[in-house]
């Protein structure tokens, strides 16, 4: 089972990762936004940040839908996200290896190209 803690591990071990300020956790890499803490959002009240579940960069369409169908206990989405190359993560439904599989990948979708054959050896 992972939590935030792992996340921000995992996240902070990857090279040109900033960590931006918030409640929760939300890494980003060439300011583009990999891996944070999901703001879910219900009608008539406020916005709270729930650190048990990570939004993914997941890099397009099908990818998403095969994470969705494929493992509905797992990711999820919500009407917000339609559109975007995006899931959300229950953490508890994963382990850390599994964690760092999902966040390397994310990480490295968002990586420019200048950058990724310098660490291509590193994380490939």
């Amino acid at each position: 089972m992972a939590d935030a803690d792992d996340v921000r591990r995992l996240a902070l071990a990857l090279p040109q990762v900033v960590e931006i300020d918030s409640d929760g956790f939300d890494f980003r890499v060439a300011d583009k936004g990999f891996v944070w803490s999901y703001p879910e959002r219900r009608p008539g009240e406020p916005r709270t940040i729930r650190t048990d579940i990570a939004v993914l960069y997941v890099g397009d369409e099908a990818e998403k839908q095969a994470l969705l169908l494929g493992e509905p206990e797992t990711f999820f989405t919500t009407p917000g996200y339609d559109g975007l190359p995006l899931v959300m993560l229950r953490l508890a439904r994963v382990d850390a290896e599994r964690l760092a599989e999902l966040v390397t990948d994310a990480w490295r979708m968002r990586l420019p190209e200048s950058v990724a054959a310098e660490v291509d050896d590193r994380f490939g």
